[in-house]
């Protein structure tokens, strides 16, 4: 059985959730392993990633990022239109509690440019790893 099949009985019957104006959803809703991927940031933060798929990681660079400082990147990845919402998160391990926010500063067809913000009162040299996920909309 796929993962994109349901048992009827005998035979299986593709899922069909088009039409609907929501999904409900008792326990997870999510991407599978496959849509989701890594990548790793060359040179410095401001160094552009690509990555085609609907989840995934970003591993900064180390390089420096001083007190109260902005830094952005481009995202590449063929998956992004321009009616889709980007969700991202700073995730933990890899960063100082509590001294970043990351956002997204605008989004187009293909590409969305982040921005990862140092809140902490002194400069910090840490590969950040920043998951993202992408709310698909028509």
């Amino acid at each position: 059985m796929t993962s994109n099949t349901k048992p009827i009985g005998v035979a299986f019957e593709d899922q069909n959730i088009i039409g609907p104006d929501f999904i409900l959803s008792d326990n997870q809703f999510g991407y599978t392993a496959n849509a989701q991927g890594s990548v790793t940031q060359l040179t410095d933060k401001s160094t552009a990633v690509t990555l085609n798929k609907s989840a995934g990681r970003i591993t900064m660079n180390n390089a420096a990022l001083g007190a109260t400082t902005n830094v952005s990147f481009t995202l590449n990845n063929s998956l992004i239109s321009a009616n889709d919402v980007l969700i991202l998160t700073v995730s933990g391990g890899n960063a100082t509690a509590a001294t970043y926010n990351c956002f997204v500063n605008s989004l187009a067809a293909g590409t969305a440019s982040i921005t990862l913000r140092n809140i902490s009162a002194g400069s910090l040299s840490e590969a950040i790893i920043i998951n993202f996920a992408i709310i698909h909309c028509v």
